[in-house]
This record gives structure tokens, C-alpha cells and sequence, in this order.
């Protein structure tokens, strides 16, 4: 698992990405990803302050990619937002530990860290737009869709008919 404000940076920022330049409101952008507001405009201010994204006060402001999409990596952010799944460090506590000094856990920790490191190098913030774009068309077309309990308006006369 990644640290929460990871998790809620790379939601956002992909938000973000599918505004295509258009500033959008912290507040809007928190509402729509599901994160609190506060917890998501220190997160935002860390990430401008890295270069990820640019923030504008006032009116037509708000905050928009500092980079394009495919640019910021899942990587990018657990740096700039200090994940530990980026700090080498032993798997079983604060015991120095390295390949000449190995703990019992230390070649599978290697491995499996080596194999996260490689995924989020891997993974953009365009790849987590695409992801809530995705997300968006489904909830749009669920919305859309006629509930079973409920009679469509071209069927209400069928239904009225049947019973009269």
C-alpha cells in the first residue's frame, strides 16, 4: 500500500490531467475524488512547491499540471510526498541492513520493492486519468440507465392501459 496523501495526489492530479488546462478549484477537485478538502489543498501546495502542478489565486484561478500527464509517474509522487516504499530500508524495523549485511527478510524485501519501484516508474498520471475517465463514463452510463422498479415514459401508457 502507498501512503493515503500518494494515493489521494495521484487521484487529483489525474482529475486534474482531464480539466486539459482548464484550472479547477482544490474544493471541486476534493468533492469529486472523494478526499478531504484541507488534507487535499496541503497536498496540492507540497506538489506545487515540487513542480507538479501551478496554483492562481482568484477569480479563473485554481490549479492545473505543472507537466504534461504522461510526465509525472506514481514514482515522482511518493518522492515528493515521502512514501517509505522509496526509503531503502529493512523490512523488519530499524536494523541496518544491506546486501553485505542481509536480515532474514532481506532478499525478498529487495525483490518485491524492486518489483513496486518498476510499477510506479511505470505509471503516469495520464494512465490514472484514463483510469477515472473510465470511472466517470460508467457512473454517467449507470446513471442512464432506466431502473426495473421504475417505468420508462414510453412505457408509463402501457402500464396505465393494462391496468385500466
Amino acid at each position: 500500500m502507498l501512503a493515503q496523501a500518494v494515493g489521494y495526489a495521484a487521484a487529483a492530479l489525474g482529475h486534474v490531467a482531464l480539466a486539459a488546462g482548464r484550472p479547477l478549484l482544490v474544493k471541486d477537485v476534493a468533492e469529486a475524488c472523494g478526499i478531504p478538502p484541507a488534507y487535499l489543498a496541503k497536498i496540492v501546495n507540497q506538489l506545487a512547491r515540487r513542480g507538479f502542478v501551478s496554483t492562481q489565486r482568484g477569480i479563473g484561478g485554481g490549479v492545473t499540471l505543472a507537466r504534461e500527464p504522461r510526465q509525472i509517474t506514481l514514482l515522482d509522487l511518493c518522492e515528493a510526498l515521502g512514501d517509505p516504499i522509496v526509503q531503502p530500508r529493512c523490512m523488519l524495523g530499524p536494523h541496518p541492513c544491506s546486501d553485505e549485511r542481509s536480515c532474514p527478510a532481506h532478499a525478498f524485501w529487495s525483490a518485491h520493492r524492486a518489483a513496486h519501484i518498476e510499477f510506479l516508474s511505470a505509471t503516469t498520471i495520464a494512465d490514472m486519468a484514463l483510469f477515472q475517465q473510465r470511472g466517470q463514463a460508467g457512473v454517467r452510463a449507470q446513471l442512464s440507465l432506466p431502473r426495473a422498479d421504475v417505468p420508462r415514459p414510453d412505457q408509463a401508457d402501457q402500464v396505465t392501459r393494462r391496468a385500466g
